[in-house]
């Protein structure tokens, strides 16, 4: 058998594919559904209750958990950012360090995507706050985390 009938063999599987389908013209967002089952932020009055116990730390870390990045909806967006950064104002500069020994890599990309957040839309002096916290945060995570921040799609 030559080479050519080898071809013939092959079949024409391979040629189904609709190669039109991944086409960067046809990309589409993934349909939303209004919000409704989807994540809804962290529970403004938990962390108010965590807040006037004094537990700074565990009001942080409960937001940064639940924050609703897989959310369309803008609202619960805005939502979750402002009872962020109530939380990020509300801690002195010498607790910082010690919140911050308790996050992982994880837990520090979406505070910074917070902190970016509050840059954009920021309150009386927030400002400076949320400078001393990019600075923390990246003197513990490096470079590597405002670069994961800035180039992924799901927004805080």
């Amino acid at each position: 058998m030559s080479r050519i009938d080898d071809k013939k063999d092959m079949g024409t599987g391979f040629r189904k594919i609709d190669v039109d389908e991944f086409s960067e013209n046809n990309f589409r967002e993934e349909e939303a559904d209004g919000g409704a089952t989807g994540p809804t932020g962290p529970d403004e009055n938990e962390i108010l209750s965590l807040l006037s116990q004094g537990k700074n730390a565990e009001a942080l870390i409960y937001a940064l958990k639940s924050a609703p990045l897989d959310c369309k909806n803008q609202q619960v967006k805005d939502q979750a950012r402002n009872v962020t950064q109530k939380i990020l104002l509300s801690i002195k500069s010498n607790q910082m360090d010690d919140i911050l020994a308790q996050l992982d890599r994880d837990l520090m990309d979406v505070l910074m995507k917070y902190i970016y957040r509050g840059f954009e839309i920021p309150s009386k002096d927030s400002s400076s706050h949320l400078l001393t916290w990019h600075e923390k945060v990246y003197n513990i995570n490096g470079i590597g985390s405002i670069v994961r921040v800035l180039t992924d799609s799901k927004r805080a």
